[in-house]
């Protein structure tokens, strides 16, 4: 079985790579549906602006059948997309001036049992915002990108595991 070390940095060479990324974190969070829609799951996009944190989620949905108009939350701060299996939350805290202003939002009951929640920016809503299952940390490289996969407890690692089987 592959090991996240064994895959992680990915090296995402183009736009083709990283959408082949978000196809299989989809089909990894498909197989977690039922812990999905248990307990919920946190996934936490780092990286500057231009790294493909948007791109990513964009070919994450459109794998879970996201058909309609998938725009980044920069200026809504939330967007929200019923795949088949659960609902999708995708957060960009961007433009917060303090982190309190996730707690005043009433964000936080957005998070939880049949929810995935996708954030961006989330520096910017620490301390308040619910620890991540899983952060991808997305850097430039070279004409690309490399992804590394940071898993947090069992799901985290399940989902991570998932990717590096499929992408070796």
């Amino acid at each position: 079985m592959a090991t996240v070390s064994s895959c992680s940095p990915l090296v995402l060479e183009d736009e083709s790579a990283t959408i082949r990324l978000g196809s299989l974190l989809a089909g990894a969070f498909c197989g977690l549906s039922r812990k999905i829609n248990e307990s919920g799951f946190n996934l936490r996009l780092d990286g500057t602006l231009g790294a493909g944190k948007t791109t990513l989620t964009r070919a994450m949905l459109r794998a879970l059948g996201i058909t309609g108009r998938v725009k980044s939350p920069t200026f809504t701060l939330v967007e929200t997309y019923d795949a088949p299996f659960f609902t999708v939350h995708h957060f960009d805290f961007y433009r917060f001036e303090s982190p309190e202003e996730f707690d005043d939002a009433g964000f936080r009951d957005l998070f939880g049992p049949g929810k995935l929640t996708v954030c961006e920016w989330s520096e910017k809503a620490l301390p308040f915002l619910p620890a991540p299952d899983l952060t991808i940390s997305l850097s430039l490289f070279k004409d690309g990108r490399k992804a590394r996969l940071e898993p947090c407890g069992k799901a985290g690692d399940a989902a991570a595991r998932e990717v590096c089987r499929q992408w070796i």
